[in-house]
């Protein structure tokens, strides 16, 4: 773990080369987007000079990181507003979603992973894995398509935009974001209870388990005692990559949704050419990868006792 914070640094130094560069390429010119069709090549060429565009690549990275770290995020060429409160609202708006997504998901696949464990080799099984392989298969474009239509258009029973209004309290908040976590769970919960799936196989089939049965311990406090821990410790990593994974996956979902996100900021930027907020966008996300990951290993070490063993060793 300490050298997983000690490579901290260098990862965000990376992170932050990669992230200028890759805006840095982007096609279209800054002063045109901004100033429009009808400005003059001489007035594109000033904005662009007075944003410092025409300095060498070199010298533009190392004056963006040095505003970037200090807390200058400078301001949005589009919107005109300060980067870092337009970059903050949005991540709250992408979390709220991706937390609630991932609350929806953890049930929801450990169970389904926990059944299809027990009841390894049935048609109970066999009808939990296709399932979820299939879902899994289906991009979240797709899955979102289906449930718009199918749930909101025809059925009504949810609204078509996720995006509150004012009034709306937390149960309507809640409502509006079920779709669009829906879409997402849907896509993670087969990798996840493939993993559980897994694990419970293992655990189910150990010595002490088979001695629990023969003990007469009831079912349900076997699998709730010895295997549901046991079984989900593999799966950790699993839901770590799912959180990643959902971060990612709310560029498409929230524009699907007309949700006001970090997602739907992070590509509008990149029409837009709006520099300062593609980088800070992209920079927030990088960061929250990070910050998952190192989530999960804390998360791993907690729940499984060998791996704390071997750090003190």
């Amino acid at each position: 773990m300490r050298r997983r914070l000690a490579a901290v640094p260098v990862t965000l130094l990376g992170v932050s080369l990669l992230v200028f560069l890759a805006t840095d390429v982007l096609p279209g010119d800054v002063g045109r987007t901004v100033l429009g069709r009808e400005a003059s090549a001489e007035a594109v060429a000033a904005y662009n000079r007075q944003l410092g565009l025409d300095d060498p690549v070199w010298l533009r990275y190392i004056h963006w990181l040095w505003h970037f770290t200090s807390g200058d995020w400078g301001v949005s060429y589009t919107l005109r507003e300060p980067v870092a409160g337009l970059v903050r609202d949005r991540l709250a708006a992408s979390l709220t979603l991706a937390l609630f997504a991932f609350v929806l998901l953890v049930p929801v696949a450990v169970g389904a992973g926990l059944v299809a464990g027990a009841r390894h080799d049935t048609w109970l099984d066999r009808v939990i894995s296709a399932t979820g392989l299939a879902l899994g298969a289906t991009p979240e474009f797709v899955t979102g398509v289906v449930l718009l239509v199918v749930f909101a258009v025809q059925l009504h029973w949810f609204p078509v935009s996720a995006q509150s209004e004012p009034g709306d309290g937390p149960l309507a908040v809640l409502t509006r974001l079920f779709l669009p976590a829906l879409s997402l769970v849907l896509l993670c919960t087969g990798y996840v209870a493939r993993h559980v799936r897994a694990g419970t196989i293992a655990v189910v089939d150990g010595g002490y388990v088979r001695a629990a049965r023969l003990r007469g311990t009831p079912p349900g406090r076997i699998l709730t005692r010895h295997v549901l821990r046991n079984a989900t410790v593999p799966a950790t990593s699993a839901l770590g990559v799912q959180l990643q994974f959902l971060l990612g996956g709310l560029v498409v979902v929230e524009l699907l949704f007309n949700y006001p996100g970090l997602g739907a900021l992070l590509l509008q930027s990149a029409v837009d050419k709006d520099v300062p907020t593609l980088q800070a966008t992209a920079m927030v996300l990088g960061l929250a990868y990070l910050a998952v990951t190192l989530l999960t290993d804390l998360t791993y070490r907690l729940l499984d006792p060998r791996v704390r063993f071997e750090v003190r060793a």
